[in-house]
């Protein structure tokens, strides 16, 4: 063998190895990545989740508005990506505790009885859908998040573990003044969940975003708020009742 054969053979097997072991580094980071996102959502191979939407008020079919529908497909793609499978249930007929499996929360307390719950039971914190000229606002610690349609509209969007289940498995609120403010939450999840990821791990958070002028944009420009956890999980003080009078 001469040397310009062997050096030829030296070239060959250096550039096999090389893509190796460049195969095996993608392959890893890749593997990693996923592991990341799986624990992130409680979604391991072949789990099963929830989406629990509204079902519609004029009949007994599972019907929701178009903006919620797209929320689901956002959230579909994250569920098949992390290769587990999703449940399309309606607010009223998820009647289960928490932790066993992932769960998607989409909609306001005023549809969506499961989130009227979730708000109640996680986030004492949070008044919504309250009775009054402004039933639309947010009420968070003490702020209030007033909705003007089309121009500043607001969304809770929150990752919560809870201990009143018998499992680990993480529920996501995505609680919008709007349908088109579910959306819009859903997809800045979509879109920022890596960052959310290594910010908080997998604990609970509770993010409060404002979807600019959606008459114009859509869901698309969404600013964050900031994070309301702590606020939204203290229970509000009630008012002290008012001594009653002196009676003559």
């Amino acid at each position: 063998m001469n040397d310009d054969v062997r050096n030829i053979l030296l070239g060959v097997a250096a550039t096999g190895v090389s893509a190796a072991l460049g195969w095996l580094a993608r392959t890893y980071l890749w593997r990693r990545k996923l592991r990341r996102k799986q624990a992130f959502f409680g979604l391991p191979e072949n789990s099963e989740s929830l989406l629990v939407v509204n079902r519609n008020a004029g009949g007994p079919d599972l019907t929701v508005t178009r903006q919620d529908v797209f929320a689901l497909l956002e959230l579909s793609a994250l569920i098949k990506d992390c290769g587990a499978r999703a449940q399309v249930v309606a607010h009223d007929t998820a009647q289960q505790g928490f932790g066993e499996r992932t769960e998607f929360c989409v909609g306001g307390p005023g549809s969506n009885h499961r989130m009227e719950a979730h708000l109640r039971s996680l986030l004492p914190g949070v008044r919504a859908g309250e009775p009054g000229p402004d039933r639309a606002a947010f009420v968070i610690g003490g702020e209030r998040y007033p909705l003007e349609k089309g121009r500043t509209e607001y969304a809770i969007l929150a990752r919560l573990t809870a201990d009143l289940g018998h499992g680990t498995r993480p529920v996501f609120l995505f609680c919008g003044q709007r349908a088109i403010d579910n959306q819009a939450a859903s997809r800045y999840l979509a879109r920022h969940h890596e960052r959310l990821a290594r910010r908080y791990g997998t604990g609970s958070f509770v993010l409060l975003l404002k979807v600019v002028n959606s008459q114009a944009y859509g869901p698309d420009v969404v600013e964050l708020v900031g994070d309301v956890t702590r606020a939204a999980r203290t229970p509000v003080a009630e008012p002290d009742p008012q001594p009653a009078g002196d009676t003559a």
